[in-house]
């Protein structure tokens, strides 16, 4: 088995046919100019150098809204969470959804969650 044969398949073109093809080339780029190829390059440079730094603050503007900071409503323990999204407290175990900036106790189909109210009790005189 001859162990040149790949470097026949990739050099295939021989001496003339090489240099033809280099002038071709040459031809070709100096009939259509050297101008695109300049610009796409610095398109692309300045592409590399911008898509980082706008994509940065598009993520930061994305987190600020849909990060969620509160407390939990059952123990008051401090959760961060994403907005519209099932958050278990670390503290009680209590599953929570995070909906407009604050957490909200997830009640079963059919039950009504009611918020007690402490009222101060006042003694009435006779």
């Amino acid at each position: 088995m001859n162990q040149n044969q790949l470097y026949n398949l990739q050099l295939g073109i021989n001496g003339f046919g090489r240099l033809l093809t280099i002038v071709g080339f040459a031809l070709l780029l100096s009939a259509i100019g050297l101008g695109w190829l300049v610009k796409s390059f610095l398109f692309v440079l300045a592409l590399l150098i911008v898509a980082p730094i706008v994509g940065i603050f598009v993520f930061q503007w994305w987190v600020r809204k849909n990060i969620v900071q509160a407390e939990c409503p059952v123990c008051g323990a401090e959760l961060t969470g994403f907005n519209q999204a099932q958050v278990q407290c670390s503290n009680c175990g209590e599953p929570l959804q995070a909906e407009k900036g604050k957490f909200k106790r997830m009640t079963p189909s059919g039950t009504i969650d009611v918020e007690a109210v402490e009222v101060a009790a006042q003694v009435l005189d006779d």
